[in-house]
């Protein structure tokens, strides 16, 4: 994942049934983004115990899925639609952790080019 790549979390719940076109045509669509920019695109069921992440290659769509066998996810809400999460988060969301109950520290980091109306989720 280079440091231009986004990631994209999908707010609310999304049906795990869904395959590679189902997935594609939300993220054009819900999310409103090209599936093959080479962000990262995640989505949950309604209990928060499946994930699907969705990302190009350069060559193809992959879908991942994730399968919790204890626990659930707590999933990052909006009313776009969409979160924009930083690659720390990414990892802790993915890991179990509560993005509601962490605390960012002063950290240094260097901006990158941001598409309008979008920023990083606030811890």
């Amino acid at each position: 994942m280079g440091a231009a790549t986004r990631i994209y979390v999908a707010a609310g719940a999304t049906d795990m049934r869904k395959g590679f076109n189902g997935l594609e045509g939300l993220i054009r669509e819900r999310l409103e983004c090209d599936p093959t920019s080479g962000h990262i695109f995640l989505f949950a069921n309604a209990r928060r115990d499946r994930l699907k992440l969705v990302f190009f290659d350069g060559s193809g769509l992959w879908v991942c899925a994730k399968r919790m066998e204890g626990g659930r996810l707590r999933w990052p809400e909006a009313e776009g639609g969409k979160v924009l999460l930083s690659r720390e988060q990414f990892a802790l969301l993915i890991g179990g952790i509560d993005l509601t109950q962490t605390r960012a520290r002063k950290w240094y980091r260097r901006a990158l080019a941001e598409e309008p109306s979008e920023s990083p989720m606030s811890l």
